[in-house]
C-alpha cells in the first residue's frame, strides 16, 4: 500500500486520537495511582491491589465492549446525517449502558466472598475482598459514564470525556493522598482509601459527561430527535447488544487471561504478585494509548464507510495500524531502557523490584503486539466486524495463551517468565490473525465498492 493513499488519513486520524487516548489513560491511571501509592505501605496491599484489579477488570471490560457497541452504529449514521437514528442510538445506548452498570456492579458481590477458592495467600485475600466490593459498586457510575461518552466519540466530540478524564484522576490521585495516609484531615484508611478515591471519581465522571451531552447546544437535534424513544424499543437494542456483546465478550476473554494469569502468578507468593502488578500496571499505559489510536480507526473507518467512501475506510484502517507501530515500537525501547528503574516508583522491596525488571523486558518484547492486536479490533469493529474477533480472542488467549503460560511457568519452572512469555504469544498470534483479516474484509468491501461504480 502507497503511503500517498495514507497521508490524508494521519491528521483526522490523530485529531481524533489523541483526546480518546488521554480519555483511556484516565482509566487505566486510577490503577497507577492506587497503585503507585498502596505501593508505598507495602508488598501485601501492593499484591490485593493486583488480586482486585485482575478480577474487577474481566467484569468491567464486558460492560465496557458493550458500550463500544454504540459508537460504530453512531459514526455510520453521522456519516449518513440520520438525525432521527441518532437521536435513538442516544437513548438507547445510555439505557444499555445504565442497566449493565447495574448489573455488574451487583455481580461484585457475588464474586467477592468467592476470592479464597483463587488460592492466593491469606492476607492478600484478606485485603482484597473489602477493596473489590468498592470497586464494582463504581462499576455503575463508570457504564452511565460510558454511555454518554461512546455516544460522543461516534460524532468525533472525544475532547469533552478527555478533559473529564483528566479532572477526574486529579481528583482520584488528591482523595487517594488524603484517605490512604490520611492527609488533610481525612481518617487514615490505607488500601481501601484508594476504593473510595476511585468511587467518588467515577461518580463525577458520569454526572459532568452526562450534563454535557444533555445540554450542549450542538447535540440539540439530537435530543430532540430522542423524545421519541423515551422508553427503549426491544428491536433496537437487540441491535446494540448483537454488536456490543461480541466486543465486551472478545475483551472479556483477552484481559481474562491476562486476570488468570496474575491468578496464577499469585501461586508463586506475594512478591511475584506484587511484581506483576508493577509490570502490568506499566504496560497498561502505552495498551491505553493503542486503545485510543483504535477507537479512532473504529470511528474514521464507520464513518467513511456510512458515506460510501470504502477504500478510503481501508486506507483510514491501515493508517492507524502505522501510527500503532511506531508508537509501540517507540514504546518498547523506552521500556527496555528503563526497566531497572520504572519498579522503584511502585515498591523499593529488592526482590519486587529485580522481579518486575525481567517481566517489564518482555512486556517491551510484546509492546507491537499488543498494539497492533487492538487497532485491529478497532478497525474492524468500524466494518461492524466483530464475531469472528471473539473467537481468534478465545482461541489465541485460553486455548494458546494460557496452557503455554503454565507449562512454561510451572512445569518448566520458569515461574512468572514463563506464563508471560504465555501472554506475548497469545498476544502476537491475535495480531497477526486481526491483521490479515482486516486486509481481507477490507478488500471485499473495495471491489464491492468498484463493482457498484461501474
Amino acid at each position: 500500500m502507497q503511503f500517498s493513499s495514507l497521508r490524508p488519513h494521519i491528521k483526522p486520524t490523530l485529531l481524533l486520537a489523541y483526546p480518546v487516548v488521554l480519555s483511556q489513560l484516565g482509566h487505566v491511571l486510577v490503577n497507577v495511582c492506587d497503585s503507585v501509592m498502596v505501593g508505598q505501605t507495602g508488598k501485601i496491599p501492593l499484591a490485593a491491589v493486583s488480586l482486585g484489579v485482575s478480577v474487577n477488570t474481566v467484569v468491567m471490560v464486558l460492560g465496557l465492549g458493550l458500550s463500544m457497541g454504540i459508537t460504530p452504529l453512531v459514526a455510520a449514521a453521522d456519516g449518513k446525517r440520520d438525525v432521527r437514528r441518532l437521536g435513538e442510538l442516544l437513548v438507547h445506548g445510555v439505557w444499555l449502558s445504565a442497566v449493565a452498570g447495574l448489573v455488574l456492579a451487583g455481580v461484585g458481590f457475588l464474586i467477592a466472598p468467592l476470592l479464597h477458592h483463587l488460592h492466593q495467600p491469606a492476607e492478600v485475600v484478606a485485603l482484597a475482598a473489602p477493596w473489590v466490593r468498592v470497586l464494582f459498586v463504581s462499576l455503575l457510575p463508570l457504564m452511565v459514564f460510558q454511555g454518554f461518552k461512546q455516544f460522543a466519540e461516534g460524532l468525533g466530540l472525544t475532547r469533552q470525556a478527555m478533559f473529564l478524564s483528566i479532572m477526574a484522576n486529579i481528583i482520584n490521585a488528591l482523595l487517594c493522598y488524603a484517605l490512604i495516609f490520611g492527609h488533610f484531615g481525612a481518617p487514615r484508611l490505607g488500601l481501601m482509601g484508594s476504593a473510595w478515591a476511585t468511587l467518588t471519581a467515577r461518580i463525577l465522571m458520569a454526572l459532568f459527561m452526562g450534563l454535557y451531552v444533555l445540554r450542549a447546544a450542538r447535540l440539540r437535534p439530537y435530543r430532540e430527535a430522542a423524545g421519541h424513544w423515551l422508553h427503549p424499543e426491544a428491536a433496537v437494542l437487540r441491535r446494540l447488544i448483537g454488536l456490543g456483546a461480541p466486543i465486551g465478550v472478545q475483551m472479556m476473554f483477552e484481559m481474562g487471561a491476562f486476570s488468570f494469569s496474575a491468578i496464577m502468578i499469585g501461586w508463586l507468593g506475594a512478591t511475584s504478585l506484587a511484581a506483576h502488578q508493577i509490570a502490568i500496571n506499566v504496560a497498561s499505559v502505552t495498551y491505553m494509548a493503542a486503545s485510543g489510536i483504535a477507537a479512532a480507526a473504529t470511528i474514521r473507518v464507520g464513518n467513511l464507510r456510512g458515506l460510501g467512501d470504502l477504500s478510503g475506510a481501508r486506507n483510514a484502517g491501515f493508517t492507524s495500524y502505522t501510527l500503532t507501530f511506531l508508537f509501540m515500537s517507540t514504546m518498547a525501547l523506552v521500556l527496555i531502557a528503563g526497566r531497572t528503574h520504572i519498579p522503584y516508583f511502585y515498591n523499593h522491596d529488592p526482590q519486587v523490584v529485580a522481579y518486575a525488571s525481567n517481566l517489564l523486558l518482555i512486556a517491551a518484547l510484546f509492546q507491537v503486539s499488543d498494539g497492533l492486536q487492538v487497532v485491529g479490533l478497532g478497525a474492524l469493529r468500524g466494518l461492524e466486524d466483530v464475531k469472528v474477533p471473539s473467537v481468534v480472542a478465545l482461541l489465541a488467549y485460553w486455548a494458546v495463551a494460557l496452557p503455554l503460560g503454565y507449562a512454561l511457568g510451572f512445569l518448566l519452572h520458569l515461574g512468572a517468565t514463563g506464563v508471560w512469555i504465555g501472554l506475548l504469544t497469545g498476544l502476537s498470534l491475535v495480531a497477526g490473525v486481526l491483521l490479515w483479516r482486516f486486509r481481507q474484509h477490507s478488500a471485499v468491501h473495495v471491489r464491492q465498492e468498484a463493482l457498484l461504480a461501474r
